[in-house]
């Protein structure tokens, strides 16, 4: 607070806000309010005068009003939006129990906290990009360097050693281009990596504390991030640098996102793994994805190859092009599924027609998982889902290619999620569930049973009156309603 106040002074509900408000370090509060999210004091100052908004004053239980500012739930993402790319990161406060049965003061509770390397909604995200949260460890001798896509459940990590460590990691930072970075105060203060974050990146810098990589303290955090049972089976060491930059991402996002979902199955650990090492510079002079002066797509070598049709084929070749491989096999492997394309037309373009009607799986799942998605994402699953057996059917007539071959055999059809979504979901749902009207009338007994009597309620009541009157004989029978007792 800028100005020091008299809590004990201050109304219930505003004792709670500012309780969250010093448990949410420097995060913006949502605080939720009905239809609203609201925001008070220094917070409404602040967010009035950056997103333009209304700054007005609500009763506090002092002598002066509170400044507040608020914006409407339906449309918060937007404004989301708008502070995450300013560089703000916002705790999101809920309505934990409904305002009409809570007795006394609603309880509230922090739901999550959005930074710009923890974002999962399509709206918030360039569908043709990665978006890395990476975090940096050092031990000894050698630097620990992880990125993880939350939005995908992609994790790739590094492990650096050597006189080059440093460069390296620099490197890293300009590849994989991460919207957050976690980093303890200690590599702050190193020069050649404070200059490169302040000169060359428009990351979010997040200051960790060193216990936020102890893997005393977070190895089970990590094992059920990863649903695996042991450091080893995901290819870390037991107490290395890498164990403990896991550590400390992992964390990171438990912490965000309120919740241990499972979502990443994979660590890819990288090696020497035949992957060109390209340096900052190299990248911007060889205009791979962005051309030099005008630091657009157009006129890059991304803007030349990319025909792509899925915003996840989009990202791939994105990584491609900055990764080029040195391996001759795995070059060689690529080249003979694209000539084997380029000769077999009608399959060609038989495969575009049906990614083109592919959503992006990738993010749809992120979202399923951190019980983010809607109704009309889970249709977009399942319309996916549809076309996976074409897919693979028009992928066994390419055998020729040992790349398609696998392609083809990696691939589940998901018919029965994609059957169980068709016989639940309406043709076209709403965009949220609270909107109702999302499930088909046939599909639950029960719900039809509470549908029938939300729509026919006068109906029901009709028949309980004359079923009543036949049983007791009194023609004079009838219902009654007041607010107290219901109907009687």
């Amino acid at each position: 607070m800028a100005v020091e106040i008299d809590r004990s002074k201050l109304s219930p509900m505003m004792q709670q806000y500012l309780a969250v408000k010093d448990a949410s370090g420097d995060a913006i509060v949502f605080f939720r309010l009905g239809d609203f999210y609201e925001m008070f004091f220094d917070d409404a100052i602040l967010v009035s005068k950056l997103l333009e908004l209304t700054l007005t004053g609500r009763d506090c239980g002092l002598p002066t009003r509170a400044p507040m500012c608020g914006v409407p739930y339906h449309s918060v993402e937007q404004y989301l939006k708008r502070l995450v790319n300013l560089g703000y990161r916002v705790a999101i406060c809920e309505q934990m129990e409904d305002p009409a049965l809570a007795k006394g003061l609603v309880e509230r509770g922090v739901i999550r906290v959005v930074t710009p390397g923890t974002l999962i909604e399509s709206s918030m995200l360039d569908e043709s990009n990665c978006n890395y949260l990476a975090a940096v460890w050092s031990r000894d001798e050698e630097i620990a360097f992880c990125a993880a896509d939350i939005s995908t459940g992609a994790v790739n990590l590094h492990k650096l050693e050597g006189k080059s460590r440093t460069d390296d990691l620099i490197s890293l930072i300009d590849r994989y281009h991460p919207s957050e970075l976690l980093i303890t105060k200690d590599f702050l203060d190193y020069k050649p990596v404070a200059d490169f974050l302040k000169t060359r990146t428009t990351c979010m810098v997040t200051l960790r504390d060193d216990d936020c990589f102890s893997v005393n303290n977070q190895r089970e955090t990590v094992l059920k991030q990863c649903g695996a049972d042991s450091f080893k089976a995901l290819g870390l060491s037991e107490n290395g640098a890498d164990a403990a930059v896991c550590c400390g991402l992992f964390q990171y996002i438990a912490e965000t996102q309120r919740a241990i979902v499972g979502r990443f199955t994979e660590i890819t650990v990288h090696g020497k793994d035949g992957v060109m090492g390209l340096d900052s510079n190299a990248r911007r002079n060889l205009e791979l994805t962005e051309t030099l002066r005008s630091h657009e797509k157009k006129g890059s070598l991304l803007g030349v190859l990319d025909k792509t049709e899925t915003a996840m084929g989009r990202r791939m070749l994105r990584t491609w092009i900055e990764q080029p491989l040195t391996q001759p096999v795995r070059i060689m492997d690529r080249l003979n599924a694209v000539e084997l394309l380029m000769k077999n037309s009608v399959a060609m373009t038989e495969l575009r027609s049906l990614l083109d009607q592919v959503f992006d799986l990738e993010r749809l799942m992120s979202r399923v998982m951190f019980q983010k998605a809607t109704p009309r994402d889970m249709k977009a699953l399942s319309q996916t889902a549809l076309q996976l057996p074409a897919i693979k059917e028009q992928l066994r007539t390419l055998t020729q290619s040992k790349l398609l071959t696998k392609l083809e055999a990696d691939i589940s059809p998901l018919t029965e999620i994609s059957d169980l979504i068709e016989r639940a979901l309406v043709d076209e749902p709403p965009l949220l569930i609270k909107d109702g009207g999302v499930i088909r009338d046939g599909f639950h007994q029960e719900l039809d049973a509470l549908r029938h009597a939300m729509n026919h309620g006068a109906d029901l009541i009709t028949e309980i009156e004359s079923r009543e009157r036949e049983r007791t004989g009194s023609k004079n029978l009838k219902t009654g309603y007041n607010r107290v007792f219901g109907y009687y």
